[in-house]
């Protein structure tokens, strides 16, 4: 049952390579959307919802489940509540940018702050990952899943000028916007790993393969992927 995380910079090809992965590998592919969207519809159903069953498979109910026992853990030692403190959504939680992120205060007074942010950050990424069969993108996954031995790592990078000319060609962007916004992206990324897990996003020992994606294509990118989540032996404990 594998469990990949894929990281890159914005415009490597990572979110590509992640899905056509997941599609090699015939497992379910999670991203920041998907989390935020499966806790805006959670925050609507929560009164609603059925206990939490671990026989769940499909993706939607793995979610569901890993969200919902959130907010009851939550909810049972007192916390911080996602769901419902200050009138935060969980979705608001999750919908944070790296760079928004990584300015949370260190303490909150009852809102939102780093500590609790890692916290619920941390509980839903283990939660998805925790049965397997699963790609996860970004979010600090790699570092979070980290010591987990049946977890792969995947990195992703490419040239500067290939995803600025990548953004001009998919986006439409004049190549000054698109330098500015791989150059704030590039930084966000960067505190936010710093902040959170005290390391940099692209330390060689985060990551299991590295692929260049401005030179290998999604298709091949995708065969290797599932290459070493099947030969690539465990960690050393």
């Amino acid at each position: 049952m594998p469990v990949i995380t894929v990281s890159g910079y914005l415009a490597s090809g990572a979110r590509e390579i992640a899905l056509a992965a997941a599609a090699e590998l015939g497992i379910e592919f999670v991203d920041q959307m998907i989390l935020v969207e499966a806790a805006r519809e959670l925050g609507v159903t929560v009164a609603a919802m059925e206990q939490r069953d671990e026989r769940t498979t499909s993706i939607g109910e793995r979610l569901a489940s890993v969200l919902n026992s959130l907010m009851e853990r939550s909810a049972a030692v007192g916390t911080f509540d996602p769901i419902s403190g200050g009138g935060m959504g969980l979705e608001t939680v999750l919908a944070r940018t790296y760079g928004e992120a990584a300015e949370l205060p260190s303490g909150g007074g009852g809102q939102l702050d780093e500590d609790r942010y890692i916290k619920t950050l941390t509980s839903v990424i283990k939660g998805v990952a925790a049965r397997g069969n699963v790609v996860l993108l970004g979010r600090g996954s790699q570092a979070i899943l980290h010591s987990d031995p049946d977890t792969r790592h995947v990195y992703v990078a490419a040239s500067k000028e290939w995803r600025i000319d990548s953004l001009i060609k998919n986006e439409g962007m004049t190549r000054p916007d698109a330098e500015r916004r791989i150059d704030k992206s590039d930084a966000n990324r960067r505190a936010f790993h710093l902040r959170y897990f005290k390391m940099e996003f692209n330390n060689p020992h985060l990551y299991d393969l590295a692929i260049n994606g401005g030179q290998i294509s999604t298709t091949a990118a995708a065969k290797m992927i599932a290459i070493a989540a099947a030969e690539l032996a465990p960690k050393p404990g």
